[in-house]
């Protein structure tokens, strides 16, 4: 029997991950009615479908009263983008915080580089395994991934693991895996191209894989020829480049479907602020702003922020300034279920300077330089407020 190491020895490092039915399962989150039925986004033009809509024909782009032919028992509802954005923006916080080398390629997909992490936080598929539960978790939203040793192989993979599927493409069963898909599966094969390739009996991606580059751009053209038939045999040398320079740097906690206390959301926060914190020191920046976000069991979002004088790298400022922050909204807090606390900087400046207020007196450099070297050295939980001791609060991955 195979052993596990062996298994993640043939898994790549790549993920596509590609929210399902992004807009209408943002709406079926947050009305309680919709979920389970067929749902049309958008009036006169479909923006999406849920799909349950999707199963009875409705596609994205088609006119409203060909969808609602298809689907006349379909819930139409008009679009919210302030809450798709607001949706788009938590899930690139998690994905973001799985690894730095995140590549979007819409508002509800992006690839993610996770092959440098073995070490520090493990092989692919539970970094993938995680993501997803983090998504549905924390944002409440289903996704899917692929998982595969290109970001062709991971876009196909994460398509066919649909709806809210993970699906795994092994090194050594790439080329199995790609010749069983129809022209169509091939990155930038559109109805054009496809309709010029099934009209030279090429069917399927091993029907293109078995013509020579010559062959293919006479059918598609010469650039077109080169890149299919890289695709179709398994090439593809496109790396999952780093985005530029951060403008925020954050984190966040789910507290659980239950109840959560106003001191166990402080308490969530102050370990927010110490990793936050961590990570802008070591990106080498300063922040200006500091931004708190909850979330409410029925998915409601609420932020505020506070701009500082100057730019700061102190956890001691930020966490003073996120508590009072927290403060603030005690009483929403214990009246209402919370469910998440987020904290971010942003403001960011290149270069670490101190910040002294009022409130904290002289904060200390050399304190925060010692614990980062503390976390660096022997994992983050080496040294742990004590606050924390005995809470039930443990960091959820090693430093980052």
């Amino acid at each position: 029997m195979e052993g596990q190491a062996a298994v993640n020895d043939r898994i790549g490092g790549i993920l596509h991950a590609d929210l399902d039915a992004f807009y209408a399962s943002v709406e079926q989150r947050d009305d309680p009615r919709l979920r389970g039925r067929p749902v049309i986004v958008g009036g006169g033009v479909v923006l999406a479908g849920s799909y349950e809509a999707r199963a009875r024909g409705v596609r994205t782009a088609m006119g409203g009263r060909q969808a609602l032919r298809l689907c006349p028992d379909a819930i139409v509802v008009p679009p919210r983008f302030d809450a798709y954005v607001e949706a788009s923006r938590a899930v690139f916080d998690i994905f973001r915080d799985t690894t730095p080398l995140v590549r979007a390629l819409s508002i509800d997909e992006a690839f993610l580089d996770v092959s440098g992490l073995r070490r520090l936080r493990g092989p692919a598929l539970p970094i993938a395994r995680e993501l997803r539960r983090r998504v549905q978790a924390e944002v409440g939203l289903p996704i899917s991934v692929g998982i595969a040793r290109t970001q062709y192989l991971a876009k196909v993979a994460s398509a066919l693991a649909k709806p809210d599927g993970l699906l795994v493409v092994p090194t050594d069963g790439e080329l199995q895996f790609l010749h069983a898909l129809p022209v169509e599966r091939l990155w930038g094969v559109g109805d054009v191209t496809a309709a010029k390739l099934h009209a030279a009996r090429l069917r399927t991606v091993a029907d293109v894989a078995r013509q020579t580059p010559g062959e293919l751009a006479a059918i598609v053209g010469r650039a077109a020829g080169h890149h299919l038939h890289a695709l179709a045999t398994g090439h593809d040398p496109r790396r999952v480049e780093s985005a530029p320079a951060r403008r925020s740097i954050g984190a966040q906690h789910a507290l659980g479907g239950g109840k959560a206390t106003f001191a166990e959301a402080d308490l969530a926060l102050l370990a927010l602020c110490d990793k936050v914190g961590r990570r802008l020191r070591r990106a080498g920046r300063a922040a200006s702003t500091v931004t708190v976000r909850l979330r409410f069991g029925d998915f409601r979002r609420s932020t505020s922020s506070r701009t500082l004088p100057r730019p700061t790298e102190s956890t001691s400022v930020v966490s003073e300034v996120a508590r009072a922050l927290l403060r603030a909204r005690q009483d929403e807090i214990e009246r209402d279920r919370i469910t998440l606390v987020g904290v971010a900087l942003s403001g960011l400046d290149d270069h670490g300077t101190q910040l002294a207020l009022p409130l904290d007196g002289e904060a200390d450099p050399a304190l925060d330089q010692t614990l980062d070297l503390v976390a660096q050295r022997f994992g983050t939980a080496a040294v742990r407020r004590g606050s924390h001791l005995g809470r039930g609060w443990e960091p959820r991955s090693p430093v980052q």
